[in-house]
């Protein structure tokens, strides 16, 4: 069994919104900015949400929270199918989120509704498959981080692969 432990993570964000005017108006800047940490390959693109004035080519602060329960839910998931010897060889999510505006301006989420679709293997234990969700979700860093609802709602088919 591993140890417990503190484990820190490190991320860079830098503006690129800025339209020669800086935060001189609210209409006068973009709030595109780029996410990256040390020693990744990539930079993600991010921006607010549309309806806050922002890119809706990029992603914002509200779908990365999203994807973080969505990816920590499977990653957990996998572990404890690996470990009881359940199968899987396929898996999607269409996860999705509710954020509430309130009105002094800010907002929070109030839900977020994981919906995961697994593929499994021929002769695997279906009724162990779906148990283990109650599971991964106990075992998640981010579900278990956050202040709300995060529901989940599994189909699981069997086949041959």
């Amino acid at each position: 069994m591993r140890g417990m432990g503190t484990h820190n993570y490190r991320t860079s964000l830098r503006w690129t919104g800025n339209r020669g005017y800086g935060t001189s108006d609210y209409k006068a800047y973009g709030r595109e900015h780029e996410i990256s940490s040390a020693g990744k390959a990539i930079t993600i693109p991010g921006s607010s949400d549309p309806h806050f004035r922002g890119n809706s080519d990029r992603f914002n602060p509200e779908e990365l929270l999203v994807a973080s329960l969505s990816a920590c839910h499977m990653l957990s998931y996998l572990h404890l199918c690996a470990t009881h010897g359940v199968v899987v060889v396929a898996y999607e999510d269409d996860a999705s989120g509710t954020m509430v505006e309130t009105a002094n301006g800010g907002g929070r989420m109030t839900s977020v509704t994981l919906r995961p679709q697994v593929s499994l293997a021929a002769g695997s234990d279906m009724a162990k498959a779906e148990e283990l969700h109650h599971e991964a979700h106990e075992l998640c860093f981010i579900a278990n981080s956050v202040n709300f609802l995060v529901d989940c709602e599994p189909v699981t088919t069997t086949g041959k692969h």
